[in-house]
């Protein structure tokens, strides 16, 4: 018996102690589940908060950079350019990959930047722009493109120049240069205006000349403006337009002058009234001069004519005629039909027509004196300015040689055109 209570009071004791231990472990457990707890909410509370602090540290401007990074083939003109959303520019540089800083403007409420001029074609860049948002925090973004090569655009060359001032008779004429196969997007991008109200249309020459006109000629003391919006304009596959510009000249007075060759005058008449008759030397019977409209499209005060180089050559290929010095000559024809003075000529004004297919006028050696029919003709003659020639054995002039779409009808002249 006493073995048998000393059992159950160690058997107590036992119990007693793995109580005392077994609660001891619940109450440990219980403190680190509760610390376990405590540690996880803190943890993504101090992250929460790094995570804020963190947001409020970011600028909440947003800059955008055009062309985007890495672009090729990018326009001249209007490609570059820096905006900003949520903020302001501050700061804004642009180089060329050897680092030769590009000029630029900020707007005047600092949201865009742009070059102040075209760029170069076939050129890398580089833009690195900082912004600041309300804050006062900054961004900055980076990007570089490469413009269009030389190889994969067109231009047009143009006439009349920007500013002049013209005779009634000079068409808008733009000579590219390259061919161009997308005819209707070009000429879709091409506008030509007058103040004088009247209807103008293009004409396609070529592949690679496009003129404009109205039915009549240019009414006096018109202006007429061409806008040229070619820029990113695909001309054919893969080649694209680079122009972005207006230009604007003016029609002066209407002066028409008339070419008889069988009566060997020339009447010229302003604002429909004849103010001189001026007796002339045209084309001789077997060299005539041609027949129609034909617009004046140069001027010289003395110049060189090698019959070589229109195709009267001798015997030995040498030019039938080589005059250093043929006073008071502009041009009629790009085959080299000129209207201009003659001093070596003796007698055959109004009496004889001797030419290789010019209209000459007596006029004198040096072109320094005024009182000659030459002088006086070439110093009231402007660009621009129509000559006709009629009764001569010769055909009528082709109207792409020189500036002389005149020579066809109207309908004919429409029908050129892609728009």
């Amino acid at each position: 018996m006493e073995k048998r209570v000393m059992t159950d009071s160690k058997r107590r004791r036992s119990l007693a102690v793995a109580s005392a231990v077994l609660g001891g472990v619940l109450v440990l457990s219980a403190c680190g589940d509760g610390g376990d707890k405590g540690g996880a909410d803190s943890s993504k509370n101090s992250q929460a908060k790094v995570d804020a602090a963190a947001a409020k540290e970011v600028s909440e401007a947003r800059i955008a950079i055009l062309p985007k990074n890495g672009s090729a083939n990018a326009s001249i003109n209007n490609a570059a350019k820096v905006t900003v959303t949520e903020g302001t520019l501050t700061e804004v540089t642009m180089t060329t990959a050897t680092g030769t800083p590009v000029k630029g403007s900020l707007a005047a409420d600092a949201k865009s930047w742009k070059p102040d001029a075209a760029l170069e074609r076939s050129t890398s860049y580089k833009i690195a722009a900082t912004a600041k948002d309300a804050k006062g925090l900054t961004a900055h973004e980076n990007s570089s493109f490469t413009t269009v090569s030389p190889a994969k655009s067109f231009i047009g060359n143009f006439t009349p120049e920007d500013g002049s001032t013209v005779g009634v008779g000079m068409p808008v004429s733009i000579n590219f240069n390259k061919p161009i196969t997308k005819r209707k997007a070009v000429q879709s991008a091409i506008t030509v205006s007058s103040t004088g109200g009247q209807e103008i249309v293009g004409h396609w020459f070529n592949s690679q000349r496009l003129d404009f006109r109205p039915d009549q000629y240019w009414r006096e003391n018109s202006t007429v403006t061409l806008k040229l919006a070619l820029d990113g304009v695909e001309g054919a596959d893969g080649i694209f337009g680079v122009q972005q510009k207006t230009v604007t000249f003016k029609i002066g007075r209407n002066q028409v002058s008339t070419v008889d060759a069988s009566s060997k005058t020339m009447t010229v008449k302003r604002d429909g009234k004849t103010i001189k008759t001026i007796p002339i030397s045209a084309g001789a019977a077997a060299t005539p001069t041609y027949n129609g409209q034909m617009v004046i499209s140069e001027k010289f005060k003395e110049t060189r004519m090698n019959g070589a180089t229109v195709g009267f050559t001798d015997d030995d290929g040498k030019g039938e005629y080589d005059i250093k010095d043929v006073p008071h000559a502009m041009r009629l024809s790009t085959s080299g039909t000129f209207i201009h003075g003659n001093y070596w000529g003796r007698g055959i004004f109004g009496n004889a027509n001797t030419s290789h297919g010019c209209v000459g006028l007596a006029d004198a050696q040096g072109a320094n004196d005024p009182n000659k029919p030459g002088a006086w003709f070439y110093d009231n003659s402007m660009i621009g300015d129509v000559v006709i020639v009629k009764n001569s054995k010769d055909k009528t002039i082709q109207p792409d040689n020189g500036l002389n779409g005149w020579n066809m009808d109207w309908a004919a002249w429409k029908a050129g055109s892609e728009v």
